[in-house]
């Protein structure tokens, strides 16, 4: 019987027979299914971004409303979730194959209400200490998780052919997330939404209000109706089962650790820019309100992440990677030009218009890494399994596990990038007053980049 002739069965959510690089199979069943997966998908990790990177838009106002915390420790919150985000990615990785994407999907996202919660609260009252805000912008960090095992989960259903297109609309769109709280957040400071629940707000010395707690209380609603979709309307693969033991042999793969180095260099990017640019530029042009800017370079980071995984899937990630290497390096240095000089000088347009071509390259990277990912994990585990007298279906099905493992650990490492950025811009703040102290560090390890991707996947001699 060939696969095409196979039966789709399925016991409630559960499909037991999944080919997806079957063309029969694919036109006949698989396009539809796996694409009611990726379009529940993409809110429930749009929502996870909302909430990782809720601190980048709260932090700004905390002493708004009452509170006294120092500059270095404002950055300390916002960078906070991306190492707790980062820590639980390695396990997350791993939990679509052990529990299945439809459980996982909902459990993960249903359990992002708590954290909002109880933001929500602590803003309220001036006297929450700061060890309190460090715990919630802790658990903020599980909602980071989420991008490795639903990225994982999506890896699953998509042919290889159509995974960097797939994995790019899920990464780019999720990571939209970011802006669009950055965008909701300012407008809904200034409602009485939640005056049921205890929201009274901050008289402000204009006299208007200040809601903060609503920044956090506003995704409360939609968390709880996609955390019902995700487990009504979502599949678990059983072909995409595997224990953990099947699944950790990826760690002794050497392209493992360096495409996780570059990965850091173009989502970790991405990500601690998200986190840090608000208090960055509060801090170098204090006379402008930034909250009204901010969330244009994630969208514009998120967009090109989509686009980032289709135009690799055209041209190749090697070479959309390279490229895209050269141009961060470029902008950085760029950067340097556009900051005052000991609280004098410097120029807010430029210093904009550098951090969003700096959203753009490291959102186009992000999809082009993840797909250069997707081909050399794909083709070293079917090579391997097939050298070693495996069938094709064995192979497609090892590779397809090694490549969903390899990319949620990569994402892992990934999201240091949002702690370190963030930090960086901190401390070298306080020892110097001056943030180009963290953007030399930056512009030499993409400078490295450059380096390592020509030298290991871009010159033509290389396997």
């Amino acid at each position: 019987m060939t696969q095409s002739a196979l039966p789709e069965r399925s016991s409630g959510a559960t499909i037991t027979d999944w080919h997806p690089e079957d063309p029969a199979f694919w036109q006949r069943t698989g396009h539809r299914v796996a694409s009611r997966n990726l379009w529940i998908s993409v809110p429930c990790l749009l929502l996870a971004f909302c909430v990782w990177m809720l601190f980048s838009a709260v932090a700004v106002n905390l002493n708004k409303v009452g509170f006294s915390f120092t500059t270095d420790q404002l950055f300390m919150l916002t960078a906070l979730p991306s190492v707790s985000g980062a820590l639980l990615r390695v396990p997350y990785s791993f939990m679509v194959p052990v529990f299945g994407g439809r459980r996982w999907t909902a459990f993960s996202t249903g359990i992002l209400i708590v954290p909002c919660v109880c933001l929500g609260f602590a803003v309220q009252d001036p006297t929450t200490p700061f060890s309190t805000f460090i715990i919630i912008s802790l658990l903020c960090g599980f909602a980071g998780a989420n991008f490795a095992s639903s990225m994982a989960n999506i890896s699953f259903f998509f042919p290889k052919s159509k995974q960097g297109g797939a994995l790019g609309i899920n990464g780019g769109l999720g990571n939209m997330g970011v802006s669009v709280m950055q965008l909701v957040a300012p407008l809904v400071l200034s409602l009485s939404m939640f005056a049921v629940f205890g929201g009274e707000g901050v008289m402000q010395s204009d006299g208007s209000r200040l809601f903060l707690e609503n920044a956090a209380w506003v995704w409360v609603i939609p968390l709880a109706i996609f955390t019902v979709a995700a487990w009504f309307g979502m599949n678990d693969l059983a072909t995409s089962k595997a224990s953990l033991s099947e699944q950790l042999p990826v760690l002794k793969r050497g392209h493992l650790w360096i495409m996780s180095l570059l990965y850091l260099a173009t989502f970790g990017s991405f990500i601690g820019f998200s986190a840090g640019f608000a208090m960055l530029s509060k801090t170098q042009f204090p006379q402008i309100d930034v909250m009204h800017y901010a969330f244009f370079g994630p969208l514009i980071g998120a967009l090109a992440r989509s686009a980032g995984g289709v135009i690799s899937d055209r041209l190749g990630g090697i070479r959309v990677t390279l490229v895209n290497f050269v141009l961060m390096a470029i902008f950085s240095a760029a950067l340097f030009l556009t900051l005052p000089t000991a609280g004098e000088g410097g120029n807010f347009v430029a210093f904009f218009g550098v951090f969003l071509v700096l959203f753009l390259t490291a959102g186009l990277g992000s999809g082009s890494t993840f797909q250069m990912i997707s081909v050399i994990f794909r083709k070293l585990t079917m090579d391997r399994v097939k050298a070693a007298g495996g069938s094709e279906e064995e192979a497609m099905r090892e590779a397809a596990t090694d490549t969903a493992a390899a990319l949620g650990f990569i994402s892992a490492i990934g999201a240091i990038g949002g702690f370190f950025i963030p930090k960086a811009f901190g401390t070298s703040l306080e020892m110097t007053g001056s943030p180009a102290g963290a953007m030399k560090i930056f512009l030499v390890f993409y400078i490295l980049c450059v380096v390592i991707t020509w030298a290991i996947y871009g010159r033509k001699r290389a396997s």
